[in-house]
Order: structure tokens, then C-alpha cells, then sequence
């Protein structure tokens, strides 16, 4: 229970930081919408309360759990992870400030009756990959993924929440394995065994199981029960549980839920690839999703000095198409300021009627206007040969990006305009 003057002192400021509205309360405290009054900044405040950390049963768990999360303050920064921004740790009590993300968790979207379509379910787990490859590389095995700590940003947007079960494998304190959720532990989980991505993966493969069926793999009556199941049983197929979902689902979910580590997907990248190609079975055959720019940007060796963050900063920067073969795309002596990149296909470039150069996939064309700046006219005709996937970027959408990602796009861009006009010089020689 918490007592009268200490709710009157939340309800005006703890910190830096204004209290507007409670967004949710747990078991070991309440998260509030805030402001930061340094910055304006709205924020996620939790504010673990004293009577936590005093509790004889739980007190050093949550403890635990709280320096865990705390610790990693400014630390995270990928699009697909809730950052969080300040933490303050006392005695008896502190709050951790975080990115605000007001679009619920995927917990709400788990039952048959509120499930998202199944493209949305597969490119939001795709995005979830990614996530959690970064926080691997970073030495952080979550231990409690499931659809509750899966923030919704927006649209197929998410954001993974929570990193206070952790395991932080460059941590000095020892660490209990077993902290998690019991529908969502891996079998290596339940028995305290050493905790690699795979374990992450097995607890994303339950999640993903429940976003597409609207129930859970595994349930029983007793704790007891469920590690039994867990351990030994294997789950329904998941298109015998939604018929209209395409076979093709159950063997990619079954793998990431495999008993043993080593019978999961190698890579994050094997299991996102994977999921990658199940999107394209549930989409119409001119959609573009967010998981295909993300791989397609990723191919093209003149970007391999992006990371995951930045590409998916470039993929969102650009507007997308599909273009039909014999399409005129950039026409001589036009005003321009863009560039493009091909992401499938061929394209002609020409000049005078002249042929200069032919493109193929994974490469950019039309950098020239946006290296110079301003809108000028373009040197060369560009036409579609066959069936395009293609990405314009406008100069004011890439600046919105980080300046490491502009400064290393630029130079890219420079790079790969260099070994172009080399090669229509010596065409044009000849």
C-alpha cells in the first residue's frame, strides 16, 4: 500500500521530471506519462516504489531486476528497442525515464478474436530479429520476450521493452538463468543452462506463435505441468490451429521453438531471411514490405558500412516502387535533386540516344544531382529493361537521418559515381 504524501508527491514531480497521467501498474511499480523539464521531452516514467525493494520475499529480485534495466541507460540504440534515456537508483527507491511508445504492447492482439493480419504479425517479428541480434552483439540476452514486452510505435513499428530479466553476459554478478516467463522460457531456460541468441529465439518463436494462433504452444494446470510439456512435447501446427494460415508457417515457427539450441535457425539473419519469405506468400504480388527494402538495402556491398539502424533509416527515407519494363524513370535534361536505388532489376541509362551504361540490381543511379545539391538537370536518360523494384530519395528525407549515416551514404554515393563515369569514359572513347 502506498501511503497518501507519497502518491501527492508522484502526482507533481519526481526528479526532473513531470507527472501528467499513469500509463500502467505493476507488481513492482507504476509507469507514468512525464515530462522532462529540461528538455520538454515527453517520457515513460517507472518509478519503483520503497515498499519494493523492502519486501522480504522479492526485494533483492526486483532489485536486481531494476539495476539491470537501469544500467543500460543510453546504452541500446536501435530502432526496434525502447531506449531508455536517464535512470536514478537510491536506497529505497528510483524511476527509470524511457521512449515513450503509446501503442500498447502485442499482449493486446493474442487471442483469436484481436489478431493482426498475418503480414503484420511476420514483419513485426522480422523487425524483432534485428532487435535482438543488436542487443546480442551488445551482450544482452533479453530472457523475456514475449507479446507483453513487444511495444507497438506504429503501424508494423514495434519496439522491444523491458530489459530487466536481462542476462548481461559481461555482467561481474552472477545471474540467475531461471528468470522469465514460464509460457515463453526455452528448455535450456527452465534448466539453468548457459543462455546464448538461441534462447531469445526460442521465446520470439512462442510469441510468434501466439500473434498468429491466438493461443499459447504449450498450457497446463501446473507449473509442473507446463515444464513438462515444454520439455518434451511438441506444440500443435500452427495452420492446424488457423487454417488459413499458409503451411509454409509451420515448419519456420517449429525451428525457432526447436527443444535444442543447435536445432534452431544458426543466425538471427537465417531466421529473419526466413521470415522474410513468408511475408511475400501473404502479401499481393505489388506490395512492398518493409522486411524487402530492409533486405535489399542490406545486399549492396557500397552500404555493408551501415548499420542494421541506419539502413532501416534509409529503407523508411525512401518511397518505393514497382515499375513496369520500357518505363521512362529520369529523362535527359529534366530538373532533379534526387537519387535512386535499384533494388530488382535492369535499367538502360542513355544519353543522346546513345547507350552509356547498363544498371542491375543493388546499384544507385541519378547521385550525381543529389551530390551537387540543388535541382539541376539531369545528364542521362534512365528506362526500365525489365520488371523494377526501385527507391527514390529526396534530399529533405535523407536529412532527417543521423549525420554518421548521411556522411557514409555520401561517400558511397561518391564512390560509386566515380567508377560509373569511368566506366562511360571509356565507352564513350570507343
Amino acid at each position: 500500500m502506498v501511503d497518501a504524501s507519497f502518491e501527492l508527491d508522484l502526482s507533481l514531480q519526481v526528479g526532473k521530471y513531470d507527472i501528467r497521467k499513469q500509463l500502467g501498474r505493476g507488481a513492482t511499480g507504476t509507469v507514468y506519462l512525464a515530462v522532462d523539464t529540461f528538455t520538454g521531452e515527453e517520457v515513460a516514467l517507472k518509478v519503483i516504489e520503497p515498499e519494493v525493494f523492502r519486501d522480504p520475499q522479492f526485494g533483492t529480485v526486483y532489485r536486481t531486476q531494476f539495476l539491470n534495466e537501469a544500467s543500460l541507460a543510453g546504452k541500446l540504440r536501435h530502432p526496434h528497442i525502447v531506449a531508455i534515456l536517464n535512470a536514478v537508483v537510491q536506497e529505497d527507491s528510483g524511476h527509470i525515464a524511457m521512449e515513450c511508445v503509446m501503442g500498447g504492447d502485442l499482449s493486446q492482439h493474442a487471442t483469436p478474436d484481436t489478431l493482426l493480419p498475418i503480414a503484420d504479425v511476420l514483419q513485426m517479428i522480422f523487425k524483432c530479429c534485428g532487435a535482438l541480434e543488436y542487443a546480442f552483439k551488445e551482450g544482452i540476452v533479453h530472457r523475456d520476450i514475449k507479446p507483453a514486452n513487444i511495444m507497438i510505435a506504429q503501424g508494423t513499428n514495434v519496439k522491444i521493452a523491458d530489459f530487466g530479466a536481462a542476462l548481461l553476459r559481461k555482467a561481474q554478478a552472477v545471474q540467475t538463468a531461471s528468470i522469465g516467463s514460464p509460457y515463453y522460457m526455452s528448455p535450456e531456460q527452465m534448466e539453468d543452462r548457459p543462455l546464448t541468441h538461441h534462447s531469445d529465439m526460442y521465446c520470439l518463436g512462442v510469441a510468434l506463435y501466439e500473434l498468429l494462433t491466438g493461443q499459447k504452444p504449450f498450457e497446463a494446470d501446473t507449473l509442473q505441468g507446463l515444464v513438462h510439456r515444454v520439455m518434451n512435447e511438441a506444440p500443435p501446427l500452427p495452420s492446424i490451429v488457423r487454417p488459413e494460415l499458409p503451411k509454409e508457417v509451420d515448419g519456420v515457427v517449429l525451428r525457432a521453438m526447436a527443444k535444442k539450441p543447435e536445432q534452431r535457425y544458426e543466425t538471427w539473419a537465417d531466421f529473419a531471411s526466413e521470415l522474410s519469405k513468408l511475408v511475400k506468400l501473404v502479401l499481393p504480388p505489388d506490395a512492398i514490405s518493409d522486411s524487402e527494402k530492409f533486405v535489399a538495402l542490406k545486399r549492396v556491398e557500397m552500404l555493408s558500412v551501415l548499420s542494421d539502424a541506419e539502413i532501416w533509416e534509409l529503407a523508411n527515407a525512401g518511397t518505393w516502387s514497382r515499375v513496369a519494363p520500357r518505363q521512362t524513370i529520369i529523362k535527359e535534361s529534366d530538373p532533379g535533386k534526387s537519387f535512386f536505388f535499384l533494388a530488382h532489376g535492369q535499367v538502360r541509362v542513355t544519353r543522346h540516344g546513345r547507350l552509356l551504361n547498363t544498371i542491375d540490381e543493388r546499384e544507385c543511379f541519378g547521385e550525381m544531382a543529389y551530390i551537387r545539391g540543388g535541382e539541376l538537370p539531369r545528364h542521362a536518360t534512365v528506362e526500365s529493361v525489365n520488371d523494377i523494384l526501385i527507391a527514390e530519395f529526396e534530399p529533405d528525407a535523407l536529412a532527417t537521418m543521423t549525420l554518421g549515416a548521411q556522411y557514409y551514404l555520401m561517400r558511397a554515393l561518391v564512390r560509386n559515381l566515380v567508377d560509373r563515369l569511368e566506366l562511360a569514359n571509356t565507352r564513350l572513347v570507343r
